[in-house]
């Protein structure tokens, strides 16, 4: 695993490839708000359909999957230590509609 520079990132990425998938990783666990969505809007735009991003957060970043949803699919797991990992994947023939400056969620229902 590599580390890599991500534009508006505050925190480190990582890139790793396997089998002809790439796969960026990041760690937002020990963040506070808005670091969670700053950094995963950023990794987002690294996303084709041959990528996924793996996100590390201290929950689910709700306010964040209505952002992305018209672009991208995310599955969140339960990790065991109580953090939760979401997996992000690029929609085949997406429209990229997503606007990447949307990185707070305000108002209600902001759990990064």
């Amino acid at each position: 695993m590599e580390k890599i520079e991500v534009q508006g990132a505050s925190v480190d990425f990582f890139k790793s490839i396997e089998d002809g998938l790439t796969t960026y990783h990041f760690d937002t666990s020990k963040c506070g708000p808005p670091e969670p969505m700053v950094n995963a809007m950023a990794g987002l735009q690294l996303l084709d359909e041959n990528s996924q991003l793996i996100m590390i957060n201290h929950k689910s970043p709700a306010g964040l999957f209505p952002k992305i949803e018209e672009e991208f699919t995310f599955f969140v797991e339960e990790l065991e230590n109580g953090l939760a990992k979401v997996v992000f994947r690029k929609k085949a023939n997406s429209n990229e509609e997503t606007d990447f400056t949307q990185t707070s969620c305000g108002g209600t229902g902001c759990n990064h």
